[in-house]
């Protein structure tokens, strides 16, 4: 419950300081993005750019195959062909530039906002119908509220740890998002499945058994996202591996010490109740 709240007051923090409480890609806010098929220092060239455009922000990250370097991606708030030709300007003084070196597009912020606001509604009804599904299944309600809690708690830790990140969420993102809510909720549906409907030995040894068998699938895919992470040079690929590593990571908390105390005070008193 403590990591909780303070991902809450991260959540909220980040939105009181720049009104989003997620940090944003140019594909989801709007802005431009150059791509070069030449290569040069990033870290140098970005510091030049912002000395020559201080009023746009901008980033340049490299585009990597086979762990070399094959050129550049530069992403700025421009939204104008005035503010890109300006960029343009300052990019080709540092570097020699033809026509076929570069590709340039741009997103309006009202493009990018629509685009979040019906991916972000999207998220929203996946959770939605996920929450239905659980209480349709357990048909109790303080169980069923428990898993969905889970998950909802899963979601806002992701979100807090991946604005930590200084990531700028993507479409890829939400889709991982999505699938997390997949992740979420299927230990904690082990854990409670076990506990409910399994009546051999106590609480406990239900809960035990359930966490072994759960750990060993989040041990799995948690050793499949790092791979990933190690061997990606996509940074679509790489943002999707890290909201999902954040997200089991938090999933172990919430299902095994969150929801597992949950479920062992209803167990408790249900029998207490039974027995009275």
């Amino acid at each position: 419950m403590i990591i909780l709240i303070l991902s809450i007051i991260q959540i909220g923090v980040q939105t009181a300081t720049t009104g989003d409480f997620v940090n944003k890609g140019v594909s989801l806010k709007g802005g431009s993005i150059i791509t070069l098929f030449k290569t040069t220092d990033p870290t140098e060239l970005q510091s030049i750019l912002n000395q020559k455009l201080p009023t746009v922000d901008l980033s340049v990250r490299t585009i990597t195959e086979s762990g070399e370097v094959t050129g550049l991606i530069i992403e700025s708030a421009a939204q104008s062909e005035e503010e890109l030709d300006a960029l343009l300007t300052a990019l080709k003084e540092q570097v020699p530039l033809t026509k076929e070196d570069y590709t340039t597009e741009i997103t309006g912020s009202s493009i990018g906002a629509d685009f979040f606001r019906q991916t972000f509604t999207a998220l929203i009804i996946a959770f939605i119908l996920m929450s239905i599904v659980v209480f349709a299944y357990f048909r109790t309600p303080i169980p069923s509220a428990a898993v969905v809690f889970a998950a909802f708690s899963d979601m806002v830790i992701t979100v807090a740890g991946f604005n930590l990140t200084g990531m700028n969420l993507t479409p890829a993102g939400i889709a991982a998002l999505l699938m997390l809510i997949g992740y979420s909720v299927d230990t904690d549906i082990l854990l409670t499945s076990r506990v409910l409907r399994n009546h051999e030995g106590t609480v406990l040894d239900r809960t035990l058994g359930a966490i072994k068998t759960g750990m060993i699938m989040t041990s799995t895919t948690i050793a499949a996202v790092i791979v990933a992470l190690i061997v990606t040079n996509n940074d679509s690929i790489r943002q999707i591996m890290v909201i999902l590593l954040i997200g089991l990571i938090a999933d172990i908390i919430n299902t095994w010490i969150q929801n597992a105390a949950i479920l062992r005070i209803y167990m408790e008193r249900k029998y207490a109740q039974t027995n009275a």
